[in-house]
C-alpha cells in the first residue's frame, strides 16, 4: 500500500509546473483535471503510477494507499503551490477532488492545538477510529491526507482498519443492531456536494464489502446518546477495528488516501509535551476529499 514515485518520474516532475486550478462550486474544474492529465501523462511512468495508486485503492484487498512524495517535496518545499498542484493531479486520478467546506479551501489545515478536545482531528489526544462525515447521505468516498510536517516529538501515528473485515467478526446480533437506524453524531450545517444530513442512521446498509459506506465514528460512544443495546453492538465493532488495525508514522511529502467505503482511519495520540512545541512548528496535514466519478460510485 506504499508507493514510491520512480525516480524518472521525480526528475520529470521537479520541472514540471502545472497551472492553478479552477473549482466549479465545490468541485475541481473538468477542464482542470483534463488539463493536468495532459501535462502529465506524457511524463515517464506516471500513467503507471498512477494506474498503481488506482489498483492499491479499489482493488481485491486493498482500500488505502501512501504516495510517497517526500523527495519532490524536499525540492519544491511542501508549501510551493507546484507541489501542492502535482499532489491534486494525483488525487484527480484516483476520484473528483472537492471542499463540502465552503469556508475552507480545496484543501484544508489540519494543525495541532492543545486547547482543542484532545480526541478531535487537531487535538492532541487519540482520534478514534471514524470515517469522514459519517453524518452525511452522500460521504466523500475517498478522504486524504498530506502530510506537511510530522509531529516533531515522534508520535501521532495514524492508523487504519479493514471495516468490512471487522465487521465479519461480528455476532450476528450485533450485526442485526448496527443494521437499525439507532446511530446519530454530529452536526450538519453550510456543507456542500456531500447530500442531505442523516439523523439517525444505520452504521450497516446492507451492501456488500467495498460498497456501501460502513457509517461507523468511535466519537459516537461518548458523544451520542444510545442505548445500552445499541452502544454494546458499536463498542464490539469499535474494539474489532482496533484488532484488525495497521498502523504507520507518515512522514514529511507522505500523502495518506483512504477509500472510505473499505477502510476507517484514525489516529494514535500525538507525543507529550506538544505545549512546548511552538505553533508554527507543530504536526500540519493537509486534507482533501474525493468523490467517484458517475460509474463508479457517488457521481459528483
Amino acid at each position: 500500500m506504499f508507493i514510491d514515485i520512480p525516480r524518472e518520474l521525480e526528475a520529470a516532475l521537479t520541472d514540471r509546473s502545472l497551472p492553478a486550478w479552477e473549482l466549479d462550486g465545490s468541485f475541481l474544474a473538468t477542464s482542470t483535471m483534463e488539463r493536468y492529465r495532459t501535462d502529465l501523462k506524457v511524463t515517464p511512468r506516471f500513467e503507471e503510477t498512477a494506474a498503481a495508486l488506482r489498483h492499491a485503492l479499489t482493488g481485491e484487498g486493498g482500500g488505502y494507499a501512501v504516495l510517497r512524495l517526500g523527495r519532490l517535496s524536499k525540492v519544491l518545499g511542501t508549501d510551493d503551490d507546484r507541489f501542492l498542484r502535482l499532489a491534486t493531479a494525483f488525487a484527480a486520478e484516483v476520484a473528483v477532488p472537492f471542499s463540502p467546506f465552503p469556508r475552507w479551501p480545496l484543501w484544508k489545515d489540519i494543525g495541532v492545538r492543545v486547547d482543542k478536545d484532545p480526541g478531535m482531528s487537531s487535538g492532541i489526544g487519540y482520534n478514534a477510529f471514524h470515517m469522514d462525515l459519517v453524518n452525511a447521505s452522500l460521504p466523500p468516498d475517498y478522504t486524504t491526507l498530506l502530510c506537511v510536517r510530522p509531529d516533531p516529538l515522534g508520535g501521532g501515528p495514524s492508523i487504519l482498519s479493514d471495516v468490512h473485515a471487522a465487521v465479519a467478526r461480528l455476532s450476528e446480533g450485533s450485526r442485526t443492531l448496527l443494521a437499525e437506524a439507532a446511530y446519530d453524531y454530529g452536526t450538519f450545517f453550510d456543507l456542500h456536494g456531500v447530500g442531505e444530513e442523516c439523523k439517525p442512521f444505520p452504521i450497516l446498509d446492507g451492501s456488500g464489502p467495498g460498497e456501501g459506506f460502513v457509517r461507523f465514528t468511535a466519537k459516537m460512544l461518548e458523544r451520542s446518546r444510545l442505548d445500552q443495546a445499541h452502544a454494546a453492538a458499536a463498542r464490539e465493532l469499535a474494539d474489532e477495528l482496533v484488532r484488525g488495525q495497521v498502523s504507520f508514522m507518515l512522514q514529511s511529502g507522505d500523502y495518506l488516501i483512504v477509500n472510505q467505503r473499505r477502510f476507517l482511519h484514525g489516529r494514535e495520540a500525538l507525543h507529550s509535551g506538544q505545549e512546548t512545541v511552538p505553533a508554527a512548528g507543530r504536526r500540519l496535514l493537509l486534507q482533501l476529499f474525493l468523490r467517484a466519478r458517475a460509474g463508479n460510485g457517488s457521481a459528483a
